[in-house]
């Protein structure tokens, strides 16, 4: 279930593995890609294009995609056992951890998740984001939080040549914003983002990045850090180097804040600032408030403080962690025995922490884990592979197909060639829906 990366990953393994095998990627949203597409910015074609690894793994004739399908509402796990030896849940993390702090709640607060589903052309979010502030508060210092601002600070047309909707430019072309603040609750070697989203920030020849120097400051630990991580020593001496260059005149500015907690979002009936308590290093790498308070004017706050994994129906979960249960990929119920023949890979199975490569260890070990459990699977009711697709059908769930993507590629693309963009996003499901299924 997922047909983002880290589900594509399991399929290409068990595809390649020795056992004879045929893998049907189930998938909520009528296109694949999952996190590529609705949750990578759309000035990274970069990052989007692992998608051209992924496509040859779609195109393997034992790997069949089966689109706008929702677990739980379309088919439950039930369904699946009668038609599959297996299941895997690569379902990743879509939901805003909670920020616990006063005012949080305002109307002009704001989950990154969203805002990021609403840039991305999400078919299941509102056409319209409210871009009324001047300035912008992103709390957060990780590579979602840095995505967030950029996108806010960067005009409309810097993105044109980008796969971005007609809505998304339209809202962002009339975005008043001037400032964007991103707050980190540590230090610059504590930062999570990566040194080439970092750098990113300063390829706008509209935006103007600023660094306070006060707030490049390390303990003993944060010097560890710095001499055990190559990442993190570029990291810092890219704030360094930002932190003592003199300030241009670029008419936008992104301001990167460090050693600055998130007391509380300000406001009545909506955001008129933020306060922030100012932090100090423990010597351990940790921080401490000191107690200094500091109120910002921003009109607007995006918490990108990490995503959260959404509970599956009849499927164990742990709230705390924002897992499910497993050992090595295999799901545990509540007394940590095994769930025969349910797996999970990918964010749903280990939080949504690191890189989009880092989904292939996880899919690795469940593949294998799966494989060695093979003998034991209880074998499904339908043996005949399509026996799903008359069942779907008779359910009146509308399917996608890999063709179907195929024709919906091309439609995108053709959208996008008279702009000489590679392709302008189709947002509306049911347009999506009409395009794929055309043939």
């Amino acid at each position: 279930m997922g047909a983002g990366p880290a589900g594509i990953y399991a399929a290409d393994l068990l595809d390649k593995s020795d056992a004879e095998v045929s893998v049907d990627l189930f998938e909520r949203m009528p296109a694949p890609f999952g996190l590529i597409r609705y949750g990578v910015a759309p000035d990274h074609p970069r990052i989007k294009g692992i998608v051209t690894a992924l496509h040859k793994v779609l195109d393997k004739p034992g790997i069949r995609l089966l689109g706008n399908i929702d677990y739980g509402t379309d088919v439950k796990l039930d369904d699946l056992r009668e038609f599959y030896d297996a299941v895997v849940f690569a379902t990743g993390a879509t939901s805003d951890r909670a920020l616990e702090i006063p005012g949080v709640d305002l109307p002009g607060s704001f989950g990154a998740a969203d805002f990021v589903s609403w840039y991305d052309g999400h078919p299941d979010v509102p056409r319209s984001w409210p871009l009324e502030a001047t300035s912008v508060a992103v709390l957060g210092v990780g590579n979602v939080a840095l995505d967030v601002a950029r996108i806010l600070a960067k005009t409309a047309d810097e993105l044109l040549t980008t796969d971005i909707p007609p809505n998304v430019y339209a809202g962002l072309k009339a975005s008043p914003v001037t400032d964007v603040h991103v707050f980190g609750r540590r230090g610059p070697a504590q930062a999570k983002f990566t040194p080439l989203e970092l750098r990113e920030l300063d390829h706008s020849p509209n935006v103007e990045v600023i660094v306070d120097p006060e707030d490049i400051e390390f303990d003993e630990a944060s010097v560890a850090v710095l001499r055990s991580s190559k990442q993190a020593d570029m990291v810092v001496k890219t704030l360094q180097e930002w932190a003592i260059r003199d300030q241009g005149d670029r008419p936008k500015r992104l301001h990167l804040h460090f050693f600055h907690s998130p007391a509380e979002v300000l406001g009545a009936d909506r955001v008129t600032g933020l306060r922030t308590e100012r932090t100090e290093l423990t010597g351990d790498g940790n921080v401490r408030g000191t107690g200094e308070f500091h109120d910002w004017d921003v009109q607007a706050v995006y918490r990108a403080v990490g995503y959260l994994s959404s509970p599956l129906a009849e499927i164990p979960f742990d709230h705390a962690s924002g897992t499910v249960p497993n050992a090595g990929g295999r799901v545990l119920d509540i007394d940590d025995d095994q769930v025969p023949g349910v797996y999970v890979t990918g964010w749903i199975k280990r939080g949504p922490v690191g890189l989009i490569g880092h989904t292939k260890g996880d899919a690795a070990e469940t593949v294998a884990n799966l494989l060695a459990d093979a003998d034991s699977l209880e074998r499904p009711k339908h043996d005949d592979p399509d026996a799903i697709l008359g069942f779907l059908a008779d359910r009146g769930v509308p399917f996608t197909t890999w063709e179907g993507w195929g024709l919906l590629d091309a439609h995108e693309r053709s959208l996008g060639e008279p702009q000489g963009r590679e392709r302008v996003k189709v947002v509306e499901r049911e347009e999506m829906l009409r395009v794929s299924r055309s043939s």
